[in-house]
């Protein structure tokens, strides 16, 4: 992976992000619940926090969950959860270890169809069909990844030009408009809890 994303809006944080798998995938896992670019920007205050230029599946893995913890809720905090996203990444690192050999990217290396490709994510720790439709979206929109059948894999989120999540954020103005579509989502839902 070696491509240019905008997606933590934070020049080093989207630099990580285009060139490490796991970096991708730790961003995607801790969107949730506070804003996209700070999630995406997470993954590049790790890795710093680490004394690392990206992140590493084992060593994370190895990390006693307590000490990893610490390197989240350190201030100012990766996310609003940072002990419990630490268990996620921690956990989604043990995954990787234990079916990939650490390696982020041999989720999608070699596989033939986007169905393929959606049930790998979906086995993936914290990723649920959503979520892994998602990231399936971004990988063939922003990452190269693109099997046959990626775009209806991904459902309405493989959709070109559909501005709903973070697979269309392509820089400020892709941002507000993903923004936008979340917003107008929140309201339609509230407005049908109390119809």
């Amino acid at each position: 992976m070696d491509v240019t994303v905008h997606l933590a809006q934070d020049p080093e944080a989207d630099a990580l992000l285009g060139r490490s798998a796991l970096a991708a995938l730790t961003g995607m896992l801790l969107d949730q619940q506070i804003p996209m670019e700070w999630a995406f920007k997470g993954p590049a205050t790790i890795a710093a926090r680490l004394g690392a230029d990206d992140l590493d599946a084992h060593e994370i893995a190895a990390q006693d969950p307590e000490a990893f913890a610490a390197v989240l809720s350190e201030k100012p905090a990766v996310h609003r959860y940072p002990g419990s996203m630490a268990k996620r990444i921690h956990v989604l690192c043990q995954y990787l270890v234990e079916h990939y050999d650490g390696d982020a990217e041999a989720i999608w290396q070699g596989v033939d169809s986007g169905a393929e490709l959606l049930k790998r994510l979906e086995a993936l720790p914290g990723f649920g069909r959503q979520k892994a439709q998602i990231f399936l979206a971004l990988l063939g929109k922003q990452l190269g990844v693109r099997p046959k059948g990626w775009r209806e894999a991904a459902g309405v989120y493989g959709e070109a030009k559909s501005f709903r999540s973070v697979a269309d954020i392509t820089g400020p103005e892709s941002l507000a408009k993903v923004r936008a579509h979340k917003q107008e989502m929140k309201a339609a839902a509230k407005a049908a809890k109390k119809g």
